[in-house]
This record gives structure tokens, C-alpha cells and sequence, in this order.
């Protein structure tokens, strides 16, 4: 059993804490304002954001910050682990537990980072408050959107959340009275409870799939893109995946009862309240629960059952909304309007994103038009992954149910041109309950991690363009991040991610989760 006070568990907390520490000062020079922030006119806070030296020391706190966190990470790892380095011990998970509280209790007071949505549910609110609708009307109708933060790319873009959330907006506002300050710390609460979800569901899950909750927790609840993405950021899509997690429980457990079923699919529609992409696990949820009724009744035939689950699935799902819809006013029309919209771009990063560059320079090469390419890609994208979800949901055998609605759910992460570093926190955590292997794959979350956070540190910096430090900022996060890559992977502590295992294989059926 894990002790707390056992010196590389304990280094590993401290460690962790100290760069939450430093995240939280580096925030209150580079992280997002509003205009109408009265952090803006604090005596200490000034200097940090509209002087050059101030600027470039929150920068590299801010970045330092993460790296240490993210050496912390790894650390918690390697000492949760048995001396033949094949096994977690047991009470793993609440050691996982307790340091993730830890390290996310300065996140709770950053100034958002990484990204400035939740300055856009701070004017989306204010929408729904005025008795304007969200999914026709840009934040740029409301007076003086701009001085509450909101990035000008919302300004007359619809929202693209589901209702539920709006109400979430809405309450922050009118609590709050437009105070931008509070109403950002609130959403940060709500984002909190959606953490609260995913780290009580995450390990019920993984243990129901015969997968250590520990070290499935550590993988997808510890690491530093979830503390920061969910917590820091305030991002909805903490309640999003809180919402469906719970979901899944019910449905995994569906064996104890019917209703359980039931209850899945109304927990899956809440989620796709707050994001509507949560409805690709919505068939999913309808064939876990036929095949536990099928196991108990099987007097039907499991198509039967499959059917009739999925109509129930739909129905339930179809009422709530319903219901939404009429309270608010907005009947299912946001269903079409989120459809069809999405991201403008693509990531260098994305397969096909990269398709595009390939496509776009070999025809500038030859002298053709590549205006055509993206949106091409982006429909083509979309297309593929219809039908690789419509193959997962009819082929397959149900003990694969998990891995079938895991995979699904990537091939419309991975076929959209655009991927935020968020986005990985929508499918790790599935990923981490079915079983992540202790070879290239877990390295392959450390370093897609390690990868978004140098990126993100980089790329979400707010400096006044007064200063014209913009580019140099970029570049001193960026040195900050190699140089902290370089020094923690010379540690002795870190070796194993990079020198060793990369194509072990398990023994034994209980190594796969180690």
C-alpha cells in the first residue's frame, strides 16, 4: 500500500505543486484579461503585463511551470509502480487521487490559459440573459462584448454548445451581474464538478473492464493538459466527458438493472447538452445495454434487443431534448445549426491537416487553385467517419462494445482537419478504461502530452500589442520548453518513458495494465 509520506511519492507531490505554483503566477502576466477585468489595475499585476521584463518572466514561469508538472506526472507514475516494474501496487488510486487535487488547487485562481473560451460563455450568457438566441446571434449584437474578453473570431459566429450549457451561462451571469472576474471563477467551479465526475466514474469503469483504476486515473486524469485544459482553461468539455463517463457507468452496470439503462442514456443526452460531438456514444450506450438484457432475456434475439434499445436510447434522448428545447425556446433547430458548423482552418497536426498542406503545395507547384482543398477534406473527413461509425456500430462482437464506441468516437476527432489539444482529453479517458499497454502506447500519451503542452504554452500567450512581443514571447516559451524537455529526459526518474519498453509485450493478462 502507497504511502503519502514515502519520499518519491511525496517528492512527486511537492514537485507537482511547485509548478502549479509557478502556472499561477505566470498566468497573471501572459494568461487571458477582459478589458473589464478589475485584475487589470491591480499595483503587482501591471508590471507583469506591460513591461518587457515582466512579461517575459510570467512566460517563462508560466511554461517552466508545466514542465515541472509534467515531471511530477511522471514521477507519480514511477512510484506507483512495484519494484519488477510490472505491476501498480494496490490503493494506487487514491494516492492518483489526492495528488491531482493537489496540483490542481492553484489552477482554481489562474487567469485562464491555454485557450480564452470561457470569455466567450461569459458573452454567450449575456446573449441568452438579453432574449437573444445563441444559435442565430453573434456575441457582437450585445454592447460592449468586446471589453469582456471574448475573442473577436466569436463575434458573430453561433454558439457551438448545446442548450443545456447555455443555461449554465445564463445562471453564471445573473448571479454574477456581469461581473466578468466571478462569472470566470464560476465556470471554473462548473468545469470542476465535470473533473469530479470523470475522476469518480474514470476508475469504476476501467476496474468493470478489469483495468487497474490507478493507473488508468494517472494516465488520463493527472497529467497536466487535463489539470490545465479543464481547470486553468475552463473548458466545457470537462462536463461534456463528466456526463458521459457517468453514462457509461450506467451502462456498463446495466446488468444489475434495467433502469440502469435508463439512466445512461439520460446522463449521455446531459452531456450532449453541454457538446453535441457526445452523440456519437449515444448508439453505443443503446448496444451495452441490449447485451446485458440480452444475457438476462434471451428469448429475444440480440438484433431484437439491439433495436429495441436503440429506439428507447433515441426516445430518451429525443424527450429531454424535447423538453429542453421547449423551455428554452429553442425547440431542436441547435441540432441542425451545431451540424453544420465547426472550425474554419486546419492543425498541422491532424492527418488531415497534413493532407491538406500535401494537397495545397503539389497543386501550387504545378500552378492550380487549392481553394477548393480544405473544405473538400473537411466533408470527405466527415463523410469516412460516418460510415466508420455506422461499421462500429453494426460489426463487432459485444465484448468489443467499449473498444467499438472508443474507436468511433477517435475517427471523428481524427478526421476533422482541425484537432485542439483538448481533444485528446475527449478520448484518453476511454481509452485509459479499456486498457492502455505499458509499451509505445503509454509512451505515445507522454509524449502527445508533452507535445500540447510546449504548444500550448506557446500559443495561448496574451501580451499587449503595445509592446510588439509577440514573436519573441513565442520564442522564449518555445527555448523554456526544449530546454526543460532536454533536462528532464537526462533525469535518471525519467529514462524508462524513453530508453526502454518500447515494444514489450505482456506476460501475463494482469501486466496489460501496467
Amino acid at each position: 500500500m502507497p504511502s503519502l509520506s514515502s519520499p518519491p511519492i511525496l517528492r512527486a507531490l511537492i514537485q507537482g505543486f511547485a509548478g502549479s505554483l509557478l502556472v499561477l503566477f505566470g498566468s497573471f502576466g501572459v494568461g487571458w484579461l477582459a478589458n473589464a477585468s478589475a485584475i487589470n489595475r491591480w499595483s503587482w499585476v501591471i508590471p507583469l503585463r506591460t513591461e518587457p521584463a515582466g512579461v517575459s518572466l510570467s512566460t517563462v514561469m508560466l511554461t517552466l511551470g508545466c514542465w515541472v508538472m509534467f515531471h511530477a506526472w511522471l514521477l507519480l507514475g514511477r512510484a506507483l509502480r512495484e519494484a519488477d516494474r510490472k505491476a501498480w501496487q494496490p490503493g494506487s488510486l487514491r494516492v492518483v487521487n489526492i495528488a491531482t487535487a493537489i496540483w490542481s488547487v492553484p489552477h482554481l485562481f489562474c487567469l485562464p490559459i491555454f485557450s480564452r473560451d470561457v470569455y466567450a460563455y461569459v458573452n454567450q450568457g449575456r446573449l441568452v440573459l438579453a432574449g437573444r438566441d445563441p444559435y442565430q446571434d453573434g456575441v457582437s449584437e450585445l454592447d460592449n462584448w468586446f471589453h469582456f474578453g471574448t475573442d473577436p473570431m466569436w463575434a458573430q459566429s453561433e454558439t457551438p454548445y448545446g442548450p443545456m450549457f447555455l443555461w449554465i451561462e445564463a445562471v453564471v451571469m445573473q448571479v454574477t451581474n456581469n461581473h466578468v472576474d466571478t462569472a470566470v471563477f464560476l465556470f471554473r467551479l462548473a468545469c470542476v464538478a465535470g473533473v469530479v465526475l470523470i475522476m469518480f466514474y474514470l476508475p469504476k469503469i476501467a476496474q468493470a473492464f478489469g483495468i487497474h483504476g490507478g493507473r488508468a486515473q494517472w494516465l488520463a486524469s493527472a497529467n497536466p493538459l487535463f489539470i490545465i485544459s479543464f481547470i486553468s482553461s475552463a473548458h466545457n468539455d470537462a462536463l461534456m466527458m463528466g456526463f458521459a463517463l457517468a453514462g457509461i457507468y450506467f451502462a456498463v452496470t446495466a446488468d444489475k438493472h434495467w433502469s440502469r439503462g435508463v439512466a445512461a442514456a439520460v446522463l449521455v443526452t446531459v452531456s450532449i447538452g453541454m457538446k453535441i460531438i457526445s452523440m456519437v456514444l449515444l448508439p453505443f450506450i443503446g448496444l451495452i445495454w441490449a447485451a446485458h438484457l440480452y444475457q438476462r432475456y434471451p428469448q429475444l434475439h440480440a438484433w431484437v434487443w439491439r433495436f429495441i434499445c436503440w429506439a428507447a436510447t433515441a426516445g430518451i434522448a429525443a424527450a429531454v431534448l424535447l423538453t429542453v428545447g421547449w423551455i428554452n425556446g429553442y425547440g431542436l433547430r441547435w441540432v441542425m445549426v451545431l451540424a453544420g458548423t465547426g472550425d474554419t482552418g486546419a492543425s498541422f497536426w491532424s492527418p488531415m491537416g497534413i493532407l491538406n498542406d500535401a494537397l495545397t503545395n503539389t497543386l501550387h507547384a504545378f500552378g492550380q487553385d487549392a481553394s477548393w482543398t480544405l473544405d473538400t477534406i473537411r466533408v470527405t473527413g466527415r463523410a469516412l467517419s460516418v460510415v466508420i461509425v455506422l461499421a462500429l456500430m453494426f460489426i463487432g462482437e459485444d465484448k468489443h462494445l467499449m473498444h467499438r464506441m472508443t474507436w468511433a468516437f477517435t475517427a471523428l476527432v481524427v478526421l476533422s482537419p482541425i484537432i485542439h489539444p483538448w481533444y485528446l482529453l475527449w478520448l484518453l479517458p476511454l481509452f485509459a478504461v479499456i486498457g492502455i499497454r505499458n509499451d509505445w502506447q503509454t509512451r505515445w500519451v507522454i509524449f502527445t502530452v508533452g507535445f500540447f503542452i510546449c504548444y500550448g504554452a506557446q500559443d495561448q500567450l496574451s501580451v499587449w500589442a503595445f509592446l510588439d512581443l509577440d514573436e519573441q514571447m513565442l520564442q522564449l516559451s518555445l527555448t523554456t520548453s526544449v530546454i526543460s524537455m532536454v533536462l528532464i529526459a537526462l533525469l535518471p526518474s525519467v529514462h524508462w518513458v524513453w530508453r526502454r519498453g518500447w515494444f514489450d509485450r505482456p506476460r501475463r493478462t494482469e501486466d496489460a495494465e501496467s
